[in-house]
């Protein structure tokens, strides 16, 4: 059999006057519509003749022999082959049945995002991170980030040339060998695109890869099928028959596509209009590589796929829409193989539209933020299973430690206790890290750093700006006397806590020192655990001093409390904020509702002398929307719902307010004790009255009463009346209701 090569324009004018006009929903190749069931109006119904089903080039077409047709069928929830007895000739490129059996189960991939549980779990101190990196690795593209729909024609000719500089000329169309180009179709809608790339940009290695739009016009006539490693397909207009004709040739030729509500439509599927469906939050239930099953809320998109009973193409059912009806499931992911090695994975959940769209209830907010980690975790295996890499980037370089003050006075102070603490080089030397002090003209020459160092850049202008850090926002927001009037900040740290590590002790009274980063990547938890903090996240280690003898001093583990407490009341004391759910959950978190956490934090004691050196530190999502959940998502909803304009808020508005209520709560307690601040915190806590079991599931059933006068939690039951339980080894875990101790 010889392989016929058609074009797009003659193809269509065949398919034009020989398609029979039969009712059908939406149907392989070509898309159509009924006069029983509303599909897409204004395309008319196209369907390829029987003798005409070889030029689809499909891999359903295959003749199976019942060892390899059984294989198939025990995959993850491979769909059986319908009618192959009745099928016509293998396809045009004469694949060999054994060889699409052995592509199949090529599907094999590790995950590398946090199980929904780790979002969810109480004691977890975890936030996810949302990973972010740069393509200056990757030589002779252009800044994906400067990539606009309008640009898209000087984008296609550059990847052109980069492939043959990067690849050569091959006549191969293997994934990995191909340039690392993913191009994403959304039918010249801009706004689209951008959200789009945004998601993948979050999800894929950007090292790896780069992100392009496609046109209309270029990808029906610009060469870019053999420079494309991922196709995303994310179009709000059905496609047109040339257009589906054109992405199906390159999925033909070894392409990788990902349809994203997508009406691309291979041969052995049809798509079916489900307008109840449409954009509304509905349970998703998909089947991992590992063939576990995950449940998770998405939104629909309207439609569902079916198998197109006119012959058989090799599908994979991976996730499936449970109705309300026991046993009613719908096909809204599925895995096609099509041609020479093509595969496909396409989807009818919206993996690209967030929990604050316009339309959604708020208990569908609340649904699909709940599952958001998770909706990264999908598509994170199915961006994976077409060859991508997903991997975390490397953990970003520190970059330099800028000293900052909120004035003169206040510079001058530090500068001095830092140069009498510094050897003759200027280095102060530490065991993790050192910091080495330099002036601006310094760091700009380049001088030179002893290894292990980081630049302290003493003489920064006071009004200087950083995308994710304005000093003049900071000041203005800023009322107290000392605290945190001194900063050191960095965009990249380790940690916030690494800065102060060795100093803490000898930092002057008069020194109201805070530490402020727009990322870190080894902040610390509670115990063990390791906050993963993504730009976007609001990070900062306060340096306190406390006397030991002072009431605060005699009750020091109230300290996370009224840290925690802070973050809260910096949102809600705002004028029109006071409503947005932002909670305290005992002993050091800080949720949306009680659903969601989004902070946390750890608090570290040093006592000399007579003095307890306190290091607070703290992280929230302020800008972070993804994977979980910020304060500016909290505002959104809340501006949605109440049809009013609140405006978001910023990392360096709310730490300067953080520490103002932290240094107000810190002196209300000096002077009145525990009932200074109970009343505050008892009204933005979670647990008043929670029933709960301590322990086990098993144990003892108890009431939650409130805090003692040092801090610890009390609960009362009826065995051993009020017991107190210390916030440092115990936690919450709200999904069970148990007061759990927490394993060191």
């Amino acid at each position: 059999m010889k392989s016929v090569l058609l074009h797009e324009s003659t193809l269509s004018e065949l398919l034009e006057k020989q398609c029979p006009q039969r009712p059908k929903t939406l149907t392989s190749l070509f898309l159509g519509s009924s006069q029983n069931e509303k599909v897409f109006p204004g395309l008319l119904p196209h369907h390829l003749p029987a003798d005409h089903q070889h030029v689809q080039c499909r891999k359903g077409s295959l003749l199976l022999i019942p060892e390899v047709k059984r294989s198939l069928e025990e995959r993850r929830g491979s769909e059986p082959l319908l009618n192959t007895k009745d099928l016509g000739p293998v396809s045009d490129l004469g694949e060999h049945c054994s060889e699409n059996h052995h592509h199949m189960e090529g599907h094999g991939h590790h995950l590398h995002l946090s199980s929904c549980h780790e979002c969810l779990e109480l004691e977890n101190s975890t936030i996810l991170s949302v990973k972010y990196a740069s393509v200056e690795n990757i030589p002779d593209l252009p800044d994906d980030k400067s990539v606009g729909l309008d640009s898209g024609d000087e984008c296609l000719e550059e990847l052109e040339h980069d492939a043959q500089v990067s690849s050569g000329q091959s006549g191969g169309l293997d994934c990995n060998s191909k340039p690392p180009n993913v191009l994403v179709y959304t039918g010249g809608c801009q706004e689209r695109y951008q959200v789009v790339h945004q998601l993948l940009s979050e999800c894929i290695n950007m090292e790896n890869n780069i992100i392009y739009p496609l046109q209309p016009q270029q990808a029906l006539n610009d060469p870019w099928l053999e420079n494309t490693r991922l196709l995303v397909l994310a179009e709000e207009e059905t496609l047109s028959p040339q257009l589906q004709t054109r992405f199906l040739t390159y999925l033909s030729q070894g392409g990788k596509v990902l349809g994203l509500a997508s009406t691309l439509c291979p041969a052995g599927l049809c798509l079916e209009v489900r307008e109840r469906q449409h954009m509304q939050v509905s349970r998703l239930s998909f089947t991992r590589e590992d063939s576990t099953e995950l449940e998770l809320s998405m939104l629909a998109s309207g439609k569902v796929y079916i198998r197109d009973t006119q012959g058989g193409g090799e599908v994979e059912l991976w996730g499936e829409l449970k109705g309300n009806v026991p046993h009613q499931r719908d096909m809204v992911i599925v895995r096609v193989t099509h041609g020479d090695d093509g595969e496909a994975v396409l989807c009818q959940v919206h993996f690209e539209i967030a929990a604050d769209c316009q339309n959604l209830t708020s208990e569908g907010f609340d649904k699909v933020k709940l599952s958001n980690a998770l909706r990264y975790e999908v598509l994170t295996e199915i961006l994976t299973s077409l060859g991508l890499n997903c991997e975390l980037n490397q953990t970003p370089t520190p970059s330099p430690v800028y000293l900052l003050a909120t004035s003169q006075e206040a510079k001058t102070n530090c500068l001095k206790w830092l140069q009498k603490h510094a050897n003759v080089d200027g280095v102060l030397t530490k065991s993790k890290s050192s910091l080495r002090m330099v002036s601006t003209s310094e760091f700009q020459d380049g001088s030179l750093l002893p290894e292990g160092s980081l630049a302290l850049v003493t003489d920064s202008s006071d009004s200087q700006s950083w995308p994710q850090f304005s000093m003049e926002t900071y000041r203005k927001n800023l009322k107290t006397s000392l605290l945190g009037h001194t900063v050191l900040f960095a965009e990249i740290v380790t940690s916030t806590m690494d800065l102060f590590e060795g100093l803490t002790v000898h930092i002057p009274k008069d020194v109201g020192l805070i530490a402020v980063a727009a990322q870190q990547c080894q902040g610390k938890g509670r115990g063990r655990n390791v906050w993963l903090s993504p730009l976007g996240c609001a990070m900062f280690t306060l340096r306190v001093q406390v006397e030991l003898s002072s009431t605060l001093g005699q009750r020091i583990p109230f300290v996370q409390h009224l840290a925690a407490l802070a973050v809260v009341e910096a949102v809600r004391t705002l004028p029109g904020y006071q409503d947005i759910d932002l909670r305290v959950k005992w002993p050091n978190d800080i949720y949306y509702s009680n659903l969601m956490k989004l902070g946390g934090v750890l608090v570290t004691s040093t006592v000399i002398g007579s003095t307890f050196h306190l290091l607070i530190g703290c992280g929230f999502n302020v800008t972070n929307s993804n994977p979980t959940v910020c304060i500016n998502d909290l505002i959104r909803r809340y501006n949605i719902q109440h049809d009013c304009s609140l405006e978001p808020l910023s990392c360096d508005q709310l730490i300067a307010r953080t520490v103002n209520c932290l240094d107000a709560l810190i002196t209300s307690f000096q002077l009145g004790g525990p009932d200074a601040v109970l009343p505050t915190y008892y009204k933005r806590w979670l647990h008043s009255g929670s029933q709960v079991r301590l322990w086990t599931e098993d144990g003892l059933e108890a009431q939650v009463v409130g805090l003692d006068q040092y801090g610890f939690l009390q609960v009362h039951s009826k065995d051993q009346g009020l017991v107190s339980v210390e916030p440092d080894g115990n936690s919450f875990d709200m999904l069970k209701n148990l007061l759990i101790i927490k394993q060191h």
